[in-house]
């Protein structure tokens, strides 16, 4: 079981001491908003055996937050894997933070990668009914592999399409993980 922690134990505990807390979106969102004391460490770039010697003679909590806790939980699940010890999650991640009224960095605006997953799903799926309708019925499979790849991201809350999002340079291009 992963330990949580919320954002406002978090804030009350950062006033007391320094914590060590890592951001595992993309930089692109992260240069959009996030928690002033955080540091970026997007999910696809997390090497968990590199992050537990880094941390060997440490105990103090890895605290790991993500937009809204999907992510977050999937970067402690790796973690916790690989053997580092005292990570914890970020309840409700940088969107509970903010609406707990906590203080955060602003910069340029970016798509959410759940709005791009939704803008890509969406498409796939019209495009393959088009061409399923206007150049061959088998082209239907298209729209029916996205739907399955869909109930599968609902049925283990992991999506290979945010993933490979993630990836792309436009949630990499003009945005830094620096703070």
């Amino acid at each position: 079981m992963i330990t949580t922690i919320t954002p406002r134990d978090l804030a009350d505990r950062h006033e007391k001491e320094a914590v060590n807390l890592i951001d595992v979106r993309t930089p692109a969102e992260f240069g959009e908003i996030h928690v002033t004391f955080a540091r970026c460490l997007p999910l696809d770039q997390l090497d968990a055996k590199l992050i537990k010697e880094d941390r060997a003679k440490s105990d103090r909590p890895l605290y790991v937050i993500c937009r809204s806790g999907s992510r977050g939980q999937m970067a402690c699940e790796k973690l916790i894997a690989a053997g580092v010890s005292n990570v914890v999650h970020v309840e409700g991640g940088t969107l509970a933070w903010e609406q707990a009224g906590l203080p955060v960095a602003r910069g340029k605006k970016a798509m959410s990668l759940e709005r791009q997953v939704r803008i890509a799903a969406g498409s796939l799926v019209l495009l393959g009914v088009a061409l399923g309708a206007f150049v061959s019925q088998w082209l239907y499979g298209l729209s029916a592999f996205v739907g399955a790849g869909l109930v599968f991201a609902g049925l283990t809350d992991t999506c290979g399409m945010g993933m490979l999002l993630a990836r792309m340079p436009w949630n990499r291009r003009g945005a830094t993980c620096s703070t």
